[in-house]
């Protein structure tokens, strides 16, 4: 099920324009508009989870399905042996702006323990 007001959504739909680097029947991945290193993309399931939070045991196979996109892209991008970072966001005071499931894949530059 999707959400009519959600922009994620929206993109899952090819109702908004994305760069799209990597779709199947129930994930969608495109570049980040606004990157926080040279690869930034974003990884969603197609269909509406609000958060993190909302997950259940029925998502197990989706989650598996995101984490090894980002595995996927990471080594298109070139970034597999240099290392990368998966961000899963949940919440406002997690940082989360758009409350649709998605994965930040990142890479392409050094990255600091703990992240700032």
């Amino acid at each position: 099920m999707n959400k009519p007001d959600c922009i994620f959504c929206k993109i899952a739909q090819k109702e908004i324009p994305a760069i799209i680097v990597f779709e199947n029947d129930r994930i969608l991945a495109f570049e980040d508009v606004k990157p926080q290193a040279p690869a930034h993309i974003l990884i969603i399931p197609k269909h509406h989870i609000e958060r993190t939070s909302d997950l259940t045991e029925s998502n197990i196979q989706l989650i598996g399905e995101l984490v090894l996109a980002a595995k996927s892209l990471a080594d298109q991008k070139g970034i597999q042996r240099s290392g990368y970072r998966i961000v899963l966001n949940c919440g406002d005071d997690a940082g989360q702006e758009i409350f649709h499931l998605h994965l930040h894949l990142l890479g392409g530059r050094k990255f600091s323990w703990p992240p700032g």
